[in-house]
């Protein structure tokens, strides 16, 4: 093993970087080129297929098998022209990926040969073996029927040789076996809730989309230094590692200059992303040295979760090009920063209106307002279920630690608008000064444009209101973003339609409908002042002030994951249509199986590397000492001996200590998985593997990174996050 890992670390010094192609045409040209977009379907279908097609996207209406047969064919030209040669249904099973079956464009002629064909039926519906994905008891396997439904909303693309059609995963009893479909359910409910409050102020606004911008943070590791890690290989993250002496201290790598190898690597990507469609604009180095971060145009929800999906994808076989991986797992390093995936999360009318942004008038600040105070009161209501939507195995080693969000819902809402929505809520009309701006009045009929400074941010917020959108920025780097939206979808479109009950109720009564607006508003804001904290959110005394608000601090990952059971919510998603009581509990069954499988992985191969790699190279360690110390007894006299070879006996016993820890504690793991393993239930075996498997996997970590600082460099079997860490 040592010799595998000092091979691994001359090969990563000696890297140059790749030397990338670029298109010879300006990016306008080519982007998009692999994507069926609407100019491709205007080109490729006849016109009355291509205006039913659009008519049906647009009016989010189902198509015809007719128009379908006729998309097929387009779509079968195109694809043909561009090189595919299959083609395949992609979807968002709840491993949290993605998953594609690929078949040929072919079928029997009849006359021994075959035809390249597509019809609208392949198009429209398949039925992928539905037996070995997770469904959390919703089917057997005996019973593995499942059917992916073409998803017309998001356009078809090619990777390599397969033309992709995004599509939702149900089951043959009609439940979601995926992401996608909930994520459309809810895009559906928050544009009817959302569009009815919009029209007390634009009774033209016929829908309200969802938009998502996600900023995609990830690490890069050498790839010969990956292979000389098991731990990364097999669970994404580093299981041991005594912290460099240097690493995110000195603030020298984040917004730095980009290495040449990884500048390489990220033209290649973006080069590739821009002609899936995939809008990448921003790039740069993040805090933790070989972290870095990559973010696009904001986009429509379905479309950006897509999108985000296929990047993961492209990243990890971008990076393998450059002699890279991709690390994408939330805490691969310990003792630095961990990566998260940003949501920006924001609704616009159809009209053009961003409904999150102050205006100019008093009407468009009063529209401001009662969104806003409905995201309030969605999130304090739902604060527990926000939490268990982005939590994981994997982001639960993130949260609350080097300048990640805490394990507690707040949002952030900056100086200004606090000042502002403390008016609305003690109903003040004197006029109030903000910033040394002129003073404004807040009554019923007048509230002036709101100067928000969209620059005030809080990195320990992990909802935060960043001048016209919120940052969702508790969200796990390896997370589908779509779990997280589907929860916060959810609760906002029915705190809308509450809300716009409770309206239209007044207003039939015959009361002003503004004032009206604003009255509720207001008691929106008053009873969700909980949810609302600008302060540090790491401190000790925000997790004591949180538990006295009534926030969620509960810190065990599988005991947050009740909150989807919880009757509130499991009422509130029947209501909107969303999941089912059987959906949510068969989701709850795959998120504490997945939780316990990847501590059980973690587990053996902590197991594994501290039996057959770390104990016997601290024992060859510990062998020459004692050898050295044998030499200077035979050599010196023993005064001199204890001398020379005090500090060797020393170093050998405080070994024999911690290697006879390690034993103990991998025994006592081993013990304690095989309990874990016997419970009657998931969630009971979660919680096993939380309380019980991993508080060993950390004191075994002690031991072991205590060891690296002990036993010579060159016995030490595994590069060390020195090597690791630094880009060559």
């Amino acid at each position: 093993m040592s010799d595998l890992r000092f091979k691994s670390v001359e090969e990563a010094s000696s890297r140059k970087a790749v030397k990338v192609e670029l298109p010879k045409e300006r990016v306008d040209k080519y982007y998009a080129e692999k994507v069926f977009n609407r100019q491709k379907m205007f080109e490729y279908l006849p016109r009355p297929t291509y205006e039913a097609l659009i008519k049906s996207i647009d009016n989010k209406e189902p198509i015809s098998m007719e128009v379908a047969d006729s998309v097929a064919e387009g779509m079968r030209r195109w694809a043909l022209e561009q090189g595919a040669r299959h083609y395949t249904h992609w979807f968002q099973p709840m491993t949290g990926g993605t998953a594609e079956k690929h078949d040929a464009f072919i079928e029997h002629d009849g006359k021994g040969g075959v035809i390249e064909t597509f019809t609208g039926k392949l198009l429209v519906q398949q039925e992928p073996d539905a037996s070995s994905f997770p469904n959390g008891g919703i089917r057997n396997t005996f019973e593995a029927r499942g059917y992916s439904a073409w998803d017309i909303s998001s356009p078809a693309f090619i990777v390599d040789n397969t033309l992709c059609i995004p599509t939702i995963f149900i089951s043959y009893t009609g439940e979601a076996l995926d992401y996608k479909t909930p994520l459309l359910r809810t895009l559906n409910s928050i544009d009817k809730a959302a569009t009815r409050v919009a029209r007390y102020f634009d009774p033209e606004v016929n829908h309200v989309l969802c938009y998502l911008g996600w900023e995609q943070e990830y690490f890069l590791v050498d790839e010969a230094l990956y292979a000389a890690r098991p731990d990364l290989v097999l669970t994404g993250r580093t299981l041991m590692g005594h912290e460099s002496a240097k690493n995110q201290q000195l603030e020298d790598h984040y917004f730095g200059s980009i290495p040449s190898r990884v500048e390489a690597f990220m033209l290649e990507l973006e080069i590739e992303c821009h002609r899936l469609g995939i809008p990448a604009k921003t790039r740069h180095n993040e805090v933790a040295p070989n972290q870095f971060e990559l973010a696009p145009i904001y986009e429509e929800a379905n479309l950006a979760n897509d999108h985000n999906l296929l990047l993961m994808s492209l990243m990890n076989e971008v990076a393998r090009r450059h002699n890279f991986r991709v690390l994408l797992h939330e805490k691969p390093f310990s003792g630095i920063n961990g990566s998260g995936k940003h949501n920006n999360w924001s609704l616009g009318t159809d009209t053009g209106k961003l409904l999150f942004s102050p205006g100019k008038t008093p009407k468009e600040n009063l529209e401001f307002i009662v969104f806003l105070s409905n995201v309030m009161a969605a999130v304090h209501k739902h604060n527990a279920l926000l939490k268990a939507s982005i939590m994981s195995a994997t982001n639960a080693h993130r949260l609350g630690a080097n300048e990640a969000p805490p394990a507690i819902i707040s949002m952030f809402l900056g100086k200004q608008l606090n000042e502002i929505l403390d008016s609305i809520e003690k109903n003040e009309t004197d006029s109030i000064i903000l910033h040394g701006k002129e003073g404004m009045r807040l009554d019923v009929n007048q509230i002036p444009e709101l100067m928000i400074d969209n620059t005030d941010r809080n990195r320990t917020s992990p909802f935060a209101f960043t001048g016209n959108r919120f940052e969702y920025r508790a969200v796990g780097s390896s997370a589908n973003c779509a779990s997280a939206l589907i929860a916060l979808n959810a609760a906002v479109s029915n705190e809308l339609t509450e809300f716009s009950n409770r309206v239209d109720k007044r207003v039939a009564e015959g009361e002003d409908l503004d004032k009206v607006l604003l009255d509720e508003a207001r008691e929106n804001i008053i009873k969700s002042r909980a949810i609302q904290f600008d302060g540090n959110g790491y401190s000790e005394e925000w997790k004591q002030e949180a538990k006295r608000r009534g926030l969620d601090t509960e810190s065990s990952a599988p005991l947050m994951f009740d909150a989807y059971l919880n009757p509130k919510n499991v009422e509130m998603f029947e209501k909107v249509g969303i999941f089912n009581k059987k959906e949510l509990e068969a989701r709850n069954e795959v998120k504490w199986e997945i939780y316990s499988k990847k501590l059980q992985i973690e587990s053996r191969v902590l197991g594994d590397l501290a039996v057959n790699h770390i104990i016997p190279a601290a024992i060859t360690y510990q062998r020459l000492l004692l050898d050295s110390v044998y030499k200077v007894k035979e050599l010196f006299d023993t005064e001199t001996a204890r001398k020379i070879g005090g500090q060797d006996m020393v170093s050998i016993e405080k070994i024999a200590d911690h290697l006879s820890a390690i034993k103990e504690l991998v025994e006592k793991m081993t013990a304690n998985r095989h309990i874990a393993n016997r419970k009657p239930n998931e969630r009971e075996k979660a919680i096993a593997y939380h309380d019980t498997v991993a508080p060993l996997m950390e004191q075994i970590r002690v031991h072991i990174d205590a060891l690296e600082l002990m036993v010579d460099n060159e016995i030490w079997p595994l590069p060390k996050y020195r090597e690791l860490l630094f880009i060559r």
